[in-house]
């Protein structure tokens, strides 16, 4: 039997993808341990395979085959926008993808004007303003702290994740509009579907049962 390969998204997504395996029964002594450099934990009884990724490069690896399934936040799938079956919705991981700025941005968007915005999801932005808003936007890329584009000038408003509108907030920002909520979600390759249709289903069905508990 070949194994199941499981792309997982570094960080708190792969712990708690893990910790749902493991009550499956499906462990990996190995992924516990902190100080460990190794990518790829595999458990010989089940057949299954996991190795981290950025969470960027889950969809990806999906996509072309190297893992037949991944676990990455919906915000990360929405803008690789890679061909890739998403099968579940995890429920972990819960935050909203939302345009952001001064309270005095609130005109510009209601008025449909031509503005800056700054993101670290330019195709999650353009989607928004272009299609569903329909409104004339310049996005500006950026990749460290987008929350500092408005203070400064360089954007009218942001995209981000917000999870509780802390960081806003300390800035002087608030949450003006929200896009779509994101939380953890499960992808799988088309072809691995159909060619393990049965294995895959069944490690779905027993996560779902474990997160309606």
């Amino acid at each position: 039997m070949r194994y199941l390969t499981f792309a997982l998204a570094k960080g708190r997504l792969a712990k708690k993808t893990l910790a749902l395996f493991e009550q499956m029964g499906i462990t990996c002594e190995e992924a516990k341990d902190p100080d460990t450099r190794k990518l790829i934990f595999t458990n010989e009884e089940h057949k299954v395979r996991f190795f981290l990724a950025k969470a960027s490069d889950v969809p990806t690896y999906v996509e072309y085959g190297a893992a037949d399934c991944g676990v990455v936040g919906k915000d990360t799938i929405l803008e690789e926008g890679r061909s890739i079956y998403e099968v579940m919705d995890l429920g972990f991981g819960k935050c909203r993808m939302c345009v952001c700025g001064p309270a005095s941005a609130k005109e510009l968007l209601s008025k449909n004007e031509i503005i800056r915005v700054a993101s670290k999801y330019p195709n999650i932005a353009t989607t928004y303003f272009r299609e569903q808003k329909n409104q004339t936007v310049e996005i500006i890329k950026l990749n460290g702290s987008v929350e500092l584009a408005p203070i400064v000038g360089l954007s009218e408003v942001i995209v981000d994740i917000v999870e509780t509108g802390s960081t806003l907030r300390e800035n002087g920002l608030d949450v003006l509009e929200e896009i779509c909520p994101l939380s953890a979600r499960v992808v799988v390759n088309r072809v691995s579907l159909k060619m393990e249709h049965e294995r895959i289903r069944t490690i779905l069905d027993n996560m779902n049962s474990l997160i309606k508990e």
